[in-house]
């Protein structure tokens, strides 16, 4: 089987095959205690600074908008990121090797119980746009170990977070919204959307039906569930009210004999997605979809990539 790694030096001479690991070195950047080191649970610290527009109070963030004498919001430079600090306490699981802390792959059935760094930029996103998210209604999808959500709910007014329940992660998601709640803001409820049973839609429909803001990090990494996930994108920005979506992702590219460069294969296949999806169901629904540009703060310790992109879906109905 073929590995997706996100170097561009590993040869893959199958394209048809199967995409079966994917990589992760978002724990370079996080400080980890072992809490079962058979199972591959760690705790893991991830350090961020506060925005400007953000005062603390008794280690609660309070939302304080500071203006400019333009009338422009402010927010934190990079030199004075060591100002406000704060940190998001999340439980993962990795893996273990013999002669390494952790291992550089991960089988795709495990990934999300990791945070990806996909998280951690989008994260940034939120941190830096108080305008959109702050008093929102949001709903996340494939959430994961539930950090982007995390840092969602310290703006929004709810925040809904799912993922397919499989193994242990809604379980692993409530289990880590408790250990942040001293940051949060927002009313957080857990529960599960499947890509490829809608019928988890319906079971939340009245939950989830003020919900205008939706967002998704790391999703790419499988062509199949690519394409779940766009039909699960078209049924639930068809349903009132207007709603946006931001997807922050990493290209992951492998070096191909075939064509003896480098490509991106579930990349490509993502923006083939989002085509299909500006052609869905026009005559009840107009949709927007653009790139935004990723120059934003960094206020999450972690190494941003020139390979994190980051898109913006707005679908109006008519």
């Amino acid at each position: 089987m073929a590995s997706v790694v996100d170097s561009e030096e590993e040869v893959v001479d199958d394209m048809a095959g199967t995409y079966d690991t994917v990589t992760s070195e978002v724990h370079h950047f996080s400080k980890e205690e072992v809490l079962d080191a058979e199972q591959g649970a760690v705790l893991s610290r991830f350090d961020f600074v506060y925005p400007s527009y953000m005062e603390m109070d008794n280690n609660c963030p309070v939302l304080t908008p500071l203006i400019d004498p333009d009338g422009d919001l402010q927010v934190t430079r990079k030199k004075d990121l060591h100002k406000k600090e704060g940190v998001v306490l999340i439980e993962q699981y990795l893996f273990f090797s013999k002669g390494r802390e952790h291992q550089s792959a991960t089988t795709l059935d495990l990934v999300g119980e990791q945070v990806w760094r996909g998280a951690l930029f989008l994260a940034d996103f939120i941190l830096h746009h108080p305008e959109i998210f702050r008093d929102a209604h949001i709903l996340e999808v494939a959430s994961g170990v539930g950090l982007t959500s995390t840092v969602a709910a310290m703006l929004a007014k709810q925040v809904i977070i799912t993922d397919v329940d499989r193994g242990e992660i809604l379980e692993l998601v409530n289990s880590n919204i408790k250990r942040n709640l001293d940051l949060l803001k927002a009313n957080v409820e857990v529960k599960e959307i499947d890509f490829y049973n809608h019928v988890t839609i319906d079971d939340i429909t009245d939950l989830i039906k003020n919900v205008s803001v939706l967002i998704a990090a790391d999703v790419v990494y499988h062509n199949q569930l690519t394409d779940a996930f766009f039909r699960t994108v078209l049924r639930l920005m068809g349903d009132p009210p207007d709603k946006t979506m931001y997807v922050a992702l990493e290209k992951r590219f492998v070096f191909t004999l075939e064509n003896l460069d480098t490509v991106a294969p579930c990349y490509d296949h993502f923006i083939q997605g989002l085509e299909w999806l500006r052609h869905q169901n026009m005559s009840q629904i107009d949709w927007t979809i653009e790139q935004i540009p990723t120059n934003f703060e960094q206020y999450f310790t972690y190494e941003r990539t020139k390979h994190l992109v980051l898109w913006k879906i707005q679908a109006k109905l008519k």
